[in-house]
């Protein structure tokens, strides 16, 4: 009969077949076989195993995910309490947590500075000169409208005046009673690519946001 399958009239295949059926939606366990090593036929094929692995959706249970591994994620992680990996933890705060740089057998932690937009900031020291000249990257990534600058006069009171910005990659800065520049600055700007962020809004959860959620780690 065409089509009849006769066991053992094609011979052993052992060959690796994509995967095909029908669309399974339920999360069931994966099965594992109970088949030790020592009793498994020699005349049959050697099982697969799976060194890599894809699926559309996946459900874990506790303990979680373990490992040494990398994971990288091009979409959004949603998260109902907290997520750790490689040391990050992300909660209501950004905290990370490394070892002590200078003393041997401590620890450092910090948390992440905070603010109602997408800042950046550029520092440093200013000396025998009247120009901060700011990267040239900050044309295609900052907001020009939005450059502040902080100055901190060294040593000697000098009257420390912001006299311009230039095309938002230059700060000019005088002294109003004429002696020479020596000051620590600190510039900061919001960043133009994207959209600005909205900092407070009318709903229950994070999925009222107004704007692109997309693009935020978010802790439910």
């Amino acid at each position: 009969m065409a089509g009849e399958y006769v066991p053992g009239s094609g011979g052993k295949d052992c060959n690796d077949y994509a995967t095909w059926g029908q669309e399974s939606l339920s999360y069931y366990y994966i099965f594992k076989g109970n088949a030790k090593e020592s009793d498994y036929p020699e005349e049959a094929c050697t099982p697969w195993y799976h060194a890599t692995a894809q699926i559309d959706g996946l459900k874990i249970n506790t303990p979680g995910i373990t490992g040494d591994g990398a994971i990288n994620i091009t979409g959004t992680i949603t998260s109902a309490s907290e997520v750790t990996a490689a040391g990050i933890t992300l909660t209501s705060r950004k905290p990370f947590d490394i070892p002590h740089p200078t003393k041997k057998g401590h620890r450092l932690r910090h948390v992440c500075l905070e603010g109602p937009e997408s800042g950046v900031y550029y520092r440093g020291r200013l000396t025998g000169k009247s120009v901060i000249e700011l990267p040239e990257y900050w044309r295609g990534l900052v907001d020009a409208e939005t450059i502040t600058v902080t100055l901190t006069q060294i040593k000697t009171s000098q009257d420390l005046i912001v006299d311009g910005i230039e095309w938002g990659t230059r700060v000019k800065v005088r002294s109003g009673n004429g002696t020479d520049i020596d000051c620590f600055y600190l510039v900061h700007a919001e960043r133009k690519d994207g959209e600005k962020l909205i900092v407070e809004y009318k709903g229950e959860s994070s999925d009222d946001y107004p704007g692109d959620n997309s693009i935020y780690s978010i802790n439910k």
